[in-house]
């Protein structure tokens, strides 16, 4: 009894000022006084409580918040900090949700291999996705029908079809820098991602969609791509349902694109066949398997889940080589250099047979890859329980889990002097070449899930294209697109950083996909010839 009376003549004085407050202020403490308890209760149920039947979880003070914002900031450095710390598997709260994470290459497969029954990406993404693309495609219809819209779009991506891009494309390249007032006149300065988000999606819709769709991007669809894009926004993946002002100029661009594509098919439908062998005309043709044609609706929903995905990687890639490109003159000039011993003096229009012949080209692509892989996160709802192999964890269906090749592919353990950009480590006897477990693609083990061939590779720690059935169909035509496009700005310009440094701008982690900080600008001079 004496020291609860201890305690109540303690308290007393506080009773009294507490009575002494107005209503708002005792509502103040009270609510105060209620996080307090909040975070007390979680602080102590993560040290007195932990389960030794699940992952370790990073601490974290506010229970539903939990490492939200840490996370946000920087992905790769909240993952690595906490791989440091707890090991190659660890759970995180996201947003109210337990995250588990395994990175490293078993990590990468246990994921991105995962069974249907056992994980599932549609939780995930459709409620992001699905507004953007459209229903009835993508994460908004049975994986087996996904399966099938992938084959549709993936046979379409032939070689024959590629021998006729890589000519759009150059002059495509080639005429954007000619007619853009930012690059007039011998040299100047400009904001480069900008300039390579309008390119790729100029040089994607002619290739992909077909130079009736290409024609009407700077007039109608420019704006409406934007609008879209702006859906992609991660709070969407909470308030992907709210009548927010972007989220109604998004639902209003996806309807108007659509019904611009139903339109177009119906226009190339009257005049008849005119022989065009772009996705659109192969995708109004198609067939699901029970003999339904593809609707108009869902090829539409298609071409706009096409660009759109493609668009971000292209457009981030893109622009992280020519920032790595003003950061390393004289890679670009090597570059030039192997244009003119593999192609001649002249440097003759660009083929599609020419890329083969420079590697050095295609080296810049996979450099760029490994640093800057556009997605950080690949995310999965567990659907049941999963063992973690070598382990007494089990991943309970409560959870998501979470992949990160991005982590991986910069692990010294794989990529010697892994943050130094270097084009020649994927030459035979480099320094810094990676280890024997990155893998090529023709040594990988394929599998048929549904829409043909593809490399399972998921244990591997480069996984710049995904793994598995959900791996990216558009592999291919990004290779050529962006070794296309590097190839003909190389013949036109020398690039170099403003100041003269070897500095890179960092990242912006805010959106869905990585992207370079802007402004993000460089140097450019237009090369004597050109």
């Amino acid at each position: 009894m004496g020291v609860l009376q201890d305690i109540s003549v303690q308290l007393e004085p506080l009773a009294q000022r507490f009575f002494q407050l107005g209503t708002a202020s005792q509502v103040g403490v009270v609510f105060a006084s209620a996080v307090g308890l909040i975070i007390l209760l979680n602080v102590v149920q993560q040290i007195f409580f932990k389960n030794p039947n699940e992952p370790p979880v990073v601490f974290h003070l506010v229970p539903w918040f939990g490492s939200t914002v840490t996370y946000g900031i920087d992905p790769p450095k909240f993952l690595k900090a906490n791989r440091a710390k707890y090991g190659d598997v660890f759970t995180f709260v996201l947003l109210g949700k337990k995250t588990t994470v395994m990175v490293g290459p078993q990590g990468n497969d246990f994921i991105l291999n995962g069974k249907l029954k056992d994980v599932s990406a549609e939780d995930i993404y459709t409620p992001l996705t699905t507004p953007v693309f459209g229903k009835d495609v993508v994460y908004d219809c049975p994986n087996s029908k996904l399966m099938e819209q992938k084959k549709f779009m993936k046979i379409a991506l032939t070689t024959e079809a590629f021998r006729s891009y890589v000519p759009i494309i150059a002059d495509e390249v080639t005429t954007y820098f000619k007619k853009n007032p930012d690059f007039k006149g011998r040299s100047g300065i400009v904001d480069i991602p900008k300039k390579m988000a309008q390119l790729t999606i100029f040089t994607a819709s002619h290739t992909l969609q077909g130079k009736e769709i290409r024609d009407q991007i700077d007039e109608t669809l420019a704006d409406l791509y934007h609008d879209l894009d702006m859906g992609f926004s991660p709070i969407n993946f909470v308030l992907h349902w709210a009548p927010l002002p972007w989220n109604n100029r998004r639902d209003h661009a996806q309807r108007t694109v659509a019904k611009i594509y139903m339109d177009t098919m119906k226009s190339r439908r009257q005049r008849g066949d005119d022989g065009a062998q772009d996705m659109m005309r192969h995708l109004m043709n198609s067939t699901y398997k029970d003999g339904t044609p593809v609707p108009d609706h869902e090829v539409a929903h298609m071409l706009i889940a096409l660009l759109m995905a493609g668009q971000h990687s292209s457009s981030s890639t893109s622009s992280w080589i020519m920032l790595r490109l003003a950061q390393h003159p004289e890679i670009m000039e090597e570059l030039y250099q192997e244009q003119v011993k593999a192609l001649g003096a002249d440097l003759p229009p660009l083929t599609y047979e020419d890329l083969a012949k420079l590697p050095l080209h295609a080296n810049i692509i996979k450099e760029t890859l490994r640093l800057h892989a556009p997605i950080h996160s690949v995310m999965r709802k567990v659907k049941s329980p999963m063992p973690v192999p070598g382990s007494n964890w089990v991943i309970p269906d409560t959870h998501t889990l979470l992949a990160a090749p991005v982590v991986s592919a910069t692990d010294p353990a794989y990529f010697p002097n892994p943050d130094t950009w270097d084009p020649h480590r994927w030459e035979a006897g480099n320094p810094n070449a990676p280890t024997s477990i990155v893998r090529s693609e023709e040594d990988e083990e394929k599998f048929d899930y549904g829409y043909g061939l593809v490399s399972k590779g998921a244990a591997s720690p480069y996984l710049p294209f995904g793994a598995g059935r959900h791996r990216c169909i558009g592999e291919q035509f990004a290779n050529v697109q962006l070794q296309t496009i590097v190839a003909m700005i190389v013949r036109m310009f020398k690039f170099s950083n403003p100041d003269g440094s070897r500095n890179i701008v960092g990242t912006d982690y805010q959106s869905l996909f990585s992207r370079p900080l802007e402004p993000a600008n460089i140097r450019w001079e237009r090369r004597e010839n050109a």
